[in-house]
Formats: C-alpha cells, sequence, structure tokens
C-alpha cells in the first residue's frame, strides 16, 4: 500500500454553507475528478506518479476549452491515435507474416489483431474528418410528440374541388387573342345565330307487302 502523501491528496475546496461530507461526496461523483484519477493510474507506468490535484486542474482546463468551442486539444488526441493505430496495424501485420509460413494460427490471431487495429484507425480518421468538417443533414419536417397528437393537413387552394391549378400553358393561351380553356364546366342551351336548325320528322315509305 502506496503511503499518502501529498502527490496522492486530493485537495477539494469547501464552500461556505457547504459541510465537509457534501463537498467530499461531490467530489467523489465529479466526472473529471474519476477521470483523471484513471488516467493518473494508467500513466503511472509511462510518466511516474503524478500529482492528483495538478492532474484534475489540467482535466478541467482541457474540458472548460471544449466547453467554450476549441476543439483543438481534441483533434490533436484524435490525430495521434489514428498515428499510433497505424503502427498497432503494421506491427501486427508483421509478425502475422513472419508466422504464415509454419504458424497458421499464431498469423491468423495476429492478422485479427492488426484488421481490428485498422478498423480503429479508419473510424478515428472518420471521427477527425467530422469534426474538422460536419456534415450536411438534409431532414423532412416531423411532428413529434409525446402523447396523442392530432394532425390536419389543410388542402391548398386551387385544390378544391370546381377550381382549376393555374398553369404557364393555361396563361399563355388565354393571352393569345383572348383565348380561354374549356373548363368543362355545362353552358346553357341557345338558339341565336344559330347555323343549325333542328332535323324535322321524315315521312319514310312503308314496307310493301311480298307478292307470292
Amino acid at each position: 500500500m502506496s503511503k499518502i502523501t501529498k502527490t496522492n491528496t486530493l485537495q477539494v475546496e469547501v464552500s461556505q454553507g457547504t459541510s465537509q461530507e457534501a463537498a467530499m461526496a461531490m467530489a467523489a461523483n465529479d466526472a473529471v475528478n474519476g477521470n483523471a484519477l484513471t488516467a493518473r493510474a494508467f500513466r503511472k507506468g509511462s510518466f511516474g506518479e503524478l500529482d492528483i490535484t495538478e492532474s484534475v486542474r489540467v482535466l478541467k482546463e482541457n474540458t472548460k476549452r471544449v466547453h467554450d468551442g476549441k476543439l483543438q486539444d481534441l483533434e490533436t488526441t484524435l490525430t495521434a491515435q489514428a498515428n499510433t493505430l497505424d503502427a498497432i496495424f503494421n506491427e501486427m501485420a508483421r509478425r502475422a507474416a513472419l508466422n504464415m509460413g509454419e504458424y497458421i494460427n499464431a498469423a491468423e490471431t495476429y492478422m485479427r489483431l492488426a484488421l481490428k487495429a485498422q478498423t480503429q484507425c479508419r473510424a478515428t480518421i472518420e471521427t477527425l474528418a467530422n469534426i474538422k468538417n460536419p456534415p450536411v443533414v438534409f431532414t423532412r419536417n416531423a411532428n413529434i410528440v409525446n402523447g396523442n397528437q392530432q394532425v390536419n393537413h389543410q388542402p391548398q387552394a386551387n385544390s378544391l374541388i370546381g377550381e382549376i391549378p393555374e398553369s404557364p400553358a393555361r396563361e399563355a393561351l388565354e393571352h393569345q387573342h383572348a383565348n380561354t380553356l374549356d373548363t368543362g364546366a355545362p353552358t346553357a342551351p341557345a338558339r341565336a345565330n344559330s347555323d343549325l336548325e333542328a332535323v324535322e320528322q321524315v315521312n319514310r315509305p312503308t314496307k310493301r307487302k311480298r307478292k307470292d
């Protein structure tokens, strides 16, 4: 068990009116504190024992920059991780090639690890590309509510019965010599200035009886 020192002690500020127990509970449930401690534990092998309070402070500064819309740190992280994943892919692929002749099982294991690293590398690059150039999404209007909803779609004015929607062809015809299109509506009969008259009854000859 490691000795408790200043490096291993998280300094928590207690505001006025807040008990020490409440301050410790808030510190324990703080997302930044938890992740800083986890990252500190994993980085111990490479960087030694890091100060807890300083680790928390640095991570809070990083998150604040993201909140302010500054994503340079995230872009740097993804770029570095893509490079590391590419290195893992090449190393695993190299080992698979060395075992391909005699140890097919080992070659298969290394090749699977290589392809997993390649997949993660591609996903990391795609995420980085989406951050740099967010995709444009076209969506249709949708009515989404919780519970029952009644939607009345009103028809357009020109779709009512008895009306004909305007069209460029109709407008062009009406502007030429005052011509209009026949809408198909019935018209009242008229006899004025009519060149045709009704045909009178024709007296046809009666049919003669056949003589034998």
